[in-house]
């Protein structure tokens, strides 16, 4: 028995949830250092607030991927956890930029906060059973491909969220004027319109999806290859196994760990600084800046420029599979890694915003090969039996290096940088091209290279 080859559209219906998820991440990821600012943050305070994010991340996708593996009922094994996770986002997506509506209970930035935490815990619970769900539903030889399409889908749903606050002011006439103090209305209405979208696209995915049974997940473990990882004896019973599973953890895990702290390290800077970093480098305003027209206008565009490298990614995606097959897997992503690098340290040089586009195109490639490789290359070190744990356990290299940058990144922007942000996107594409070197020392256990 194996599993079956499933249809392009077959894969692109179970990843499409993906779609409205990275709309309210790329929305959270352009803006939330903006809101933050217009509540009262101060620049050096954003890594701070952001730290947030990784914090829920560490927590909540591994105990989610343990429950995961462990869940069969009616809507399956992994679909409860992200349709619960989409309509918690959602509440926090239509509450952020409104949280001034509570100061009466709470200050703003506080509230905001809040629900910055609640976006987060909400995308991790919903995240990390998608990447499982790819793992558990298909074959080996359709797996590249499978990161590939879901990363596409990110990239697509990315997009969206990223452009539309631009798109709204810009095409349909939505004001993005504000006062200190309260979030312009473009973004506002952007953040409950990514709500809506974020709902939908999950239910594409519960509709259209079906999930093995755990008798035929069993079957599957019965016939995989000896050298990945098993599971000795009786099934697992506890959640503090995951302790003990991280211990457990193949060596390509190890291995792959360095890359995405780098990686993950840098992505972080970018998100939390961008901003600053461009609304002072390239529109020349000083930092204490945060409810001048000129800096909605750097925000915006900021969101042009997200959507930018969310669009290259996408694409980007659908040809990884194809260079993977020609030059490798490890080699695809340390290529990509280092293209993603010098984007982002190009940033300094660039003359005007419009350049900045060209810079975004290399973040984008980058950003496409740490979305889809490093999942390709685990998965086929993992036992489909805990796919799940792994996958969460695995994410402890996404939010650690997160959090230490949320932890150095403002202090690092005032006291070494001279509250100038853009030195923390140059750190950011510093920390990309060491993950790059690191790539060679990764096993990946069963990449097919075909010439």
């Amino acid at each position: 028995m194996e599993k079956h080859r499933l249809s392009f559209w077959q894969i692109w219906n179970m990843s499409f949830g993906f779609l409205g998820i990275q709309m309210g991440f790329a929305l959270q990821n352009a803006n939330a250092s903006r809101i933050l600012q217009i509540f009262g943050a101060d620049v050096h305070e954003l890594s701070w607030f952001w730290i947030i994010a990784p914090l829920m991340g560490l927590i909540v996708q591994p105990i989610v991927g343990y429950y995961s593996d462990k869940t069969w009922g009616k809507l399956g094994r992994r679909k409860p956890y992200f349709l619960v996770g989409a309509i918690l986002a959602s509440i926090g997506l239509v509450l952020m930029p409104q949280a001034d509506m509570f100061i009466a209970f709470l200050p703003a930035l506080w509230v905001g906060a809040g629900m910055l935490m609640i976006m987060d815990a909400s995308f991790n619970i919903a995240m990390e059973p998608f990447r499982a769900l790819v793992g558990d539903n298909l074959r080996t030889d359709q797996r590249t491909a499978g990161f590939s399409i879901q990363t596409a889908l990110i990239g697509f749903g990315a997009v969206i969220g990223s452009w539309l606050p631009y798109a709204l002011t810009n095409w349909f006439g939505v004001s993005n004027e504000t006062v200190a103090g309260v979030v312009p209305t473009n973004l506002i209405l952007s953040f409950i319109i990514g709500a809506v979208i974020l709902i939908l696209s999950i239910l594409v995915t519960v509709v259209t999806t079906k999930e093995y049974s755990p008798e035929e997940l069993q079957r599957f473990e019965e016939q995989q290859d000896t050298d990945v990882t098993q599971v000795a004896g009786e099934e697992k019973s506890s959640l503090l196994d995951i302790f003990e599973d991280f211990r457990k953890m193949p060596a390509t895990m190890r291995q792959l760990s360095w890359v995405q702290f780098f990686s993950w390290f840098g992505l972080f800077g970018m998100w939390v600084f961008a901003t600053p970093a461009i609304a002072q480098h390239i529109y020349g305003l000083p930092y204490t800046d945060s409810s001048s027209a000129t800096y909605q206008d750097a925000g915006d565009w900021i969101g042009i420029l997200f959507g930018v490298y969310n669009l290259v990614s996408a694409f980007y995606a659908f040809a990884l599979p194809y260079i993977a097959k020609k030059i490798g897997r490890k080699r695809t992503h340390a290529i990509s890694l280092i293209i993603g690098g010098l984007g982002l340290l190009s940033i300094y040089i660039m003359p005007d915003k419009n350049w900045l586009i060209v810079s975004m195109i290399g973040i984008g490639i980058a950003w496409a090969s740490i979305l889809a490789m490093p999942y390709a290359i685990l998965a086929g070190s993992i036992s489909p039996k805990k796919m799940g744990v792994y996958m969460g356990i695995f994410n402890f290299f996404i939010v650690i290096p997160q959090i230490i940058n949320a932890l150095i990144g403002g202090p690092l922007v005032k006291y070494a940088y001279g509250n100038q942000a853009i030195f923390a996107l140059m750190m950011s594409g510093i920390s990309f091209l060491i993950a790059a070197a690191l790539v060679s020392k990764v096993k990946d256990v069963d990449d097919v290279i075909q010439n």
